[in-house]
């Protein structure tokens, strides 16, 4: 398994405030997708001069309540992260349901202390 991305990414009930936050500390917005999951989850991608990145997401109803802050981790094979990732005693935030769209697969991942990464393989078409 090869990472490609990591960088951390912020969960909140109010991305776009978050996003004012970054762009006025340099950043600037890359990518807006939007209509994820069951979750119906909006995200924004952004970047800095010096090549940092941050993600922001939020989606409704999502079971938090307050900003929550994970590792996005892209990797080129999803399936061996997680496991690597489950046998080190990780649990999927959505309960083993695999965020899946025609573009990535995806979980969040919490360790048993409370560390969280966001696994995400892209899909080449």
């Amino acid at each position: 398994m090869k990472i490609t991305t990591f960088n951390p990414q912020i969960i909140s009930k109010d991305m776009n405030s978050i996003a004012e936050l970054f762009e006025e500390l340099g950043f600037e917005k890359k990518h807006n997708p939007t209509g994820i999951g069951d979750y119906n989850a909006s995200g924004i991608r952004m970047a800095d001069a010096n090549g940092f990145h941050i993600d922001l997401s939020q989606g409704e109803n999502m079971p938090i309540q307050q900003d929550v802050t994970v590792i996005r981790m892209n990797v080129d094979n999803f399936d061996e992260a997680y496991e690597l990732l489950s046998s080190h005693g990780f649990k999927n935030f959505y309960e083993d349901k695999i965020v899946q769209t025609e573009s990535f697969k995806s979980a969040i991942m919490i360790s048993p202390s409370g560390f969280a990464f966001n696994v995400i393989e892209h899909i080449k078409k």
